[in-house]
């Protein structure tokens, strides 16, 4: 045979085994295609789930910021003032002395609205599930404490506040003191109502205050007017107590309490000067207040 002959055979033969395998490698491409989407399930169980990304939205809807923009000029004064609330409430602002102005009416419409007063209710309703689970059972030794601070946590000075900028203007004890002894402070609703149900689980309750001694009697009257009465003990600042921060002097006096046998297993305060220190509460609870702050 020529070569050109034997040449154009072997081409045919190859072309014929082309197209007889061709089925059977469709076949296997497809097998190949099925195993993978049936193990597809099985290796998904093994991937992470994709994160979820929230964005936040932009200070100013619908507008792109520059990047050399200061982001308080499209913020509004309320929302910063809110800001500024709840880090004050959250104890993140350094030591402060009155209500920055700016925040002023936005501190205003908060304590004279329902958001204030939906706030301490939502503490006191706290407060007592708490003191209802914690409650002496039994054959209680009697020994089972809660201690409240008064002003802003049972009687409010509201009244005051008004008239000096909602905190807005430095405090001045002696403006201050001539409205204690005024004896006008009224309760707050819900203060009340824990302090009541607190009393009547079998807790002993102390009252410790940052007034001093010599508002004793008018101290006194007040709550008792107001509805608190029967409380174990009374502590207001005696004149060795004046120098101290508020978190030194109230730790000594719950030192006292422990040495003395209580256990604390509650402490109810506006400030976080009340809660904070030695001999801490088993439980405290924190009340609204950005209309001054106590160290």
């Amino acid at each position: 045979m020529a070569r050109g002959g034997l040449a154009r055979l072997l081409a045919t033969l190859i072309l014929f085994l082309l197209l007889a395998a061709g089925p059977s490698l469709a076949e296997s491409e497809a097998d190949l295609a099925r195993g993978a989407s049936e193990a597809a399930p099985d290796a998904q169980q093994h991937l992470l789930p994709r994160p979820l990304v929230i964005e936040l939205p932009s200070a100013r809807a619908g507008a792109e910021l520059d990047a050399d923009a200061d982001a308080d000029a499209v913020v509004t004064v309320d929302v910063r003032c809110a800001s500024w609330r709840l880090a004050a409430e959250a104890n993140n602002l350094a030591p402060w002395a009155a209500v920055p102005p700016e925040c002023a009416p936005h501190v205003r419409d908060y304590v004279t609205g329902s958001a204030y007063r939906s706030d301490l209710d939502l503490v006191a309703r706290e407060s007592a599930a708490y003191a209802r689970a914690a409650a002496p059972a039994g054959a209680a030794d009697g020994r089972d404490a809660w201690v409240f601070d008064v002003d802003e946590t049972l009687l409010s000075n509201l009244p005051y506040y008004a008239e000096h900028g909602y905190g807005a203007e430095l405090f001045d004890h002696h403006k201050f003191d001539e409205w204690v002894e005024r004896g006008e402070a009224a309760a707050i609703p819900s203060s009340l109502k824990l302090y009541n149900e607190v009393r009547g689980l079998g807790f002993k309750t102390f009252l410790l205050t940052g007034r001093s001694e010599a508002h004793r009697g008018v101290t006194v009257e007040n709550l008792n007017k107001q509805g608190f009465h029967d409380w174990e003990k009374l502590i207001l600042r005696a004149a060795g107590d004046r120098e101290k921060t508020a978190t030194v002097y109230k730790s000594e006096k719950r030192d006292e309490m422990e040495q003395e046998g209580y256990r604390i297993l509650g402490n109810s305060g506006d400030q976080w000067s009340d809660l904070l220190g030695s001999s801490m509460s088993a439980r405290s609870f924190k009340l609204p207040n950005p209309m001054y702050y106590i160290p």
